[in-house]
């Protein structure tokens, strides 16, 4: 009967969801591959289904398996809080897995963990960085807890909510012979050949939406997935660009860019993600509320 599930069997399906292999599950928890094999089994004997579908070895979360997640999810959360409950010193404890795509996870999420960290004496944190897409699809799968992007991603399983913003920026190399101290009319971007980011950025959406239709004709001369190397290509002569100004600073202020001023609003929103189903622990709850507090003090 499924009355008889236990934490230690629903322990073993979550560390399955995120290692994919009985092999790696079983180092995580430090059992035998058998021990975790037989947890597993026993959870999906109870429930009358099996979760995850058997693919060369690995293992793949299922329909079944999806629907379980997130409340196997929420209650090893809330066992972790009650071991918490009669601590007196009221600890936050737990891995919290942060995402960030390229902008937040370069430019702020550094500074904003390191005062988090500060605040809270809170340090088991991990932060993975890429494009707005593979962090959203992360969080869906429940491999991030939270995820700060660029650029709002409708999903009807994902909560957002606005977090801070920042402007984008055309860049050219140094001696082009556009004006960077003057509106530059669109047209004179005609025939231009752009350096743009892979599909799935915050940027390249940016661009896409905001810049390319209002050009006739325009070419990507070539994508980058890293903006350091965008930014380089740019100033060595190879096309514009469009990206985050926190991004572009660096480079503008060391000569190696500039910047042409567009008659576009070229401001950009960032947002805070959270899965709908995603229990909120203690320690998510500080951390979403510490982002707020930190964006309002820090006014970015």
């Amino acid at each position: 009967m499924a009355s008889h599930i236990s934490l230690k069997q629903l322990k073993v399906f979550s560390t399955l969801t995120q290692h994919k292999t009985l092999t790696a599950a079983a180092d995580g928890l430090f059992l035998s591959k058998a021990a975790v094999s037989m947890a597993l089994s026993e959870l999906e004997k109870q429930l009358g289904h099996n979760l995850f579908d058997r693919v060369n070895n690995r293992l793949i979360l299922n329909q079944e398996g999806h629907k379980l997640q997130p409340l196997a999810d929420e209650l090893l959360h809330r066992a972790g809080d009650i071991e918490q409950l009669f601590n007196d010193e009221q600890s936050l404890s737990g891995l919290l897995r942060i995402g960030a795509s390229d902008t937040l996870g370069n430019q702020v999420a550094p500074y904003l963990l390191s005062d988090f960290r500060r605040h809270t004496q809170h340090e088991l944190q991990s932060l993975f960085i890429s494009n707005s897409t593979q962090i959203c699809d992360m969080l869906i799968a429940y491999e991030l807890d939270i995820a700060l992007i660029e650029g709002k991603i409708q999903h009807p399983e994902l909560d957002a909510t606005p977090f801070s913003s920042d402007e984008m920026c055309v860049i050219c190399p140094p001696d082009h012979p556009l004006p960077a101290d003057s509106d530059i009319p669109l047209h004179h971007l005609e025939a231009s050949h752009w350096i743009l980011r892979e599909a799935g950025s915050g940027s390249r959406e940016f661009f896409l939406r905001v810049v390319a239709p209002r050009l006739e004709q325009w070419h990507e001369a070539f994508q980058l997935n890293n903006t350091e190397a965008l930014i380089n290509s740019v100033s060595a002569g190879l096309g514009l660009a469009c990206l985050s100004r926190l991004s572009a600073e660096p480079a503008i202020r060391d000569g190696r860019v500039k910047v042409l001023s567009l008659p576009l609003n070229m401001k950009r929103r960032f947002w805070l993600l959270v899965h709908k189903e995603k229990y909120l622990s203690p320690l998510l709850k500080t951390f979403i509320a510490f982002c707020h507090d930190w964006e309002r003090e820090h006014q970015l």
